[in-house]
């Protein structure tokens, strides 16, 4: 777990110019500033920002008057949520029933090694993230590992690791 000091000085990665922001104040106006609506904002920010942010969290908090570790706690409950800028290249592997039983462990398991990096992890040199996730709804296709957005249905250690490596130019 990564632990944030919310109190701390954030970074200035709110531009006030900048459309993300803008849009980022508009769903909270929109949502009434009010505290019920924090899932959904939360969402909206991860979805304009690409993760959640110190700077990010703090700006929703004091924006809906709820105490930062509030929102902290609900954006590190969540799965879903990201504290940390992804890499260039995300993979979430499903472990749903259905794709834990057709053998993702091993497939996570040989990317994790051939790439030195963790799931929940982001490469050293910024360039690929390793995520897990629960049922993506595909379980027929099983095992399934989505690529930057994309789902690849029965997914082999060869066929993953081949297209990582040409995502990565290896």
């Amino acid at each position: 777990m990564i632990l944030i000091d919310l109190e701390r000085e954030s970074s200035d990665t709110l531009v006030k110019g900048d459309r993300r922001f803008f849009l980022l104040q508009n769903a909270i106006t929109q949502h009434e500033h009010r505290k019920e609506a924090l899932i959904e904002i939360l969402h909206v920010a991860q979805e304009l920002y690409g993760y959640l942010g110190k700077d990010l969290l703090l700006y929703i908090a004091e924006s809906l008057d709820l105490p930062p570790s509030h929102v902290y706690g609900v954006a590190t409950f969540y799965n879903f949520f990201r504290l940390q800028k992804p890499g260039s290249h995300t993979i979430a592997f499903c472990l749903g029933t259905a794709c834990f039983v057709k053998g993702v462990e091993r497939i996570i398991s040989a990317v994790e090694n051939r790439f030195d990096t963790r799931c929940g992890e982001t490469s050293a040199d910024g360039k690929l993230s390793l995520f897990v996730t629960r049922c993506i709804g595909a379980c027929a296709m099983a095992p399934n590992v989505v690529i930057n957005g994309e789902v690849m249905g029965k997914a082999t250690e060869e066929v993953v690791m081949r297209r990582i490596e040409s995502l990565l130019g290896d």
